[in-house]
């Protein structure tokens, strides 16, 4: 009886033994998402995505594929392999085993500001058997800003043309920078850019150019915009302000005018003051 016992006890741990192996060969994969780049992402900008799986070192994971799930809010460009795979044992040794799996995606511009989910499908075998997903997020924020450009005002005997920059954003600025570029029909003397400085939103600045002498302009002024957001990009915007000098002629003419009848006004009372005077001076000496 002792003797089966300890037959039974050896074939028990012989089991163990030979089963241990296998156990711990069973393919046990994981991933994790790394880096995001830009932190914010910026809706109907691209991001670079890198996510890293663990266990593909293991032989016994047969065919290893990766998949990053094309869903709201984010796309790839046409032609864009989305399925990672990679034979099970690949590592080198002395250096850690895992991959790295970068990917680049355009976010929607209607991705909300904060956390937006995303999914990644993997597993050990291609044929979908042996897969799993799971979630990560996305963090978005729409740091952006806007601007309307509104002509204040034009000095016609300065040539100076006085603009107003408004920031309809929901961010504030720094670095705000102005310049009219080279165009046809407008010549700028001086310098044609100019640093406004930080520039709150819903607040305004302006700014001045100094142009040459413009007899006759009626069209378009292109602008361009600089700035930088709170990540620390630097962004550009063209703009475009419509501009007709005839107005300020008509403002210059009647000024011109004003001036004239104010002169021979003026002429007038000194003649028939001067009249008066030798009159009076007549009278005196009779």
């Amino acid at each position: 009886m002792k003797t089966k016992r300890n037959f039974f006890y050896s074939m028990q741990i012989l089991i163990l033994l030979f089963l241990t192996p296998f156990s711990s060969a069973v393919c046990s994969l994981d991933v994790s998402l790394i880096n995001q780049d830009p932190y914010p992402a910026i809706p109907g900008d691209y991001v670079k995505l890198v996510f890293q799986m663990t266990g593909t070192e293991n032989p016994e994971c047969v065919n290893v594929f990766f998949e990053l799930v094309e869903d709201f809010p984010i796309s790839f460009d046409p032609g864009t392999e989305l399925k990672v795979t990679v034979k099970g044992g690949t590592f080198v040794k002395d250096y850690p085993s895992y991959l790295m799996i970068p990917y680049k995606v355009k976010i929607d511009e209607n991705a909300l500001d904060g956390d937006n989910p995303i999914t990644v499908r993997y597993g050990s075998d291609d044929s979908g058997k042996e897969s799993f997903e799971k979630q990560f997020n996305v963090y978005v924020k729409d740091v952006r800003a806007d601007f309307e450009i509104y002509l204040k005002s034009y000095d016609s005997s300065s040539n100076t043309l006085t603009l107003e920059i408004l920031n309809i954003g929901k961010n504030d600025v720094e670095a705000l920078a102005a310049e009219i570029p080279q165009q046809e029909n407008i010549i700028i003397k001086g310098p044609n850019k100019k640093i406004l400085g930080s520039l709150d939103a819903n607040d305004y600045t302006t700014v001045d150019f100094n142009l040459a002498p413009l007899d006759s302009f009626e069209g378009s002024i292109d602008l361009i915009i600089r700035y930088t957001d709170e990540t620390g990009v630097r962004r550009t915007l063209n703009k475009t302000l419509y501009f007709n000098s005839f107005s300020f002629q008509t403002e210059k003419s009647t000024k011109k005018k004003n001036f004239i009848y104010y002169l021979v006004a003026a002429l007038i009372v000194i003649f028939i003051a001067y009249r008066i005077y030798k009159k009076h001076e007549k009278k005196r000496k009779a």
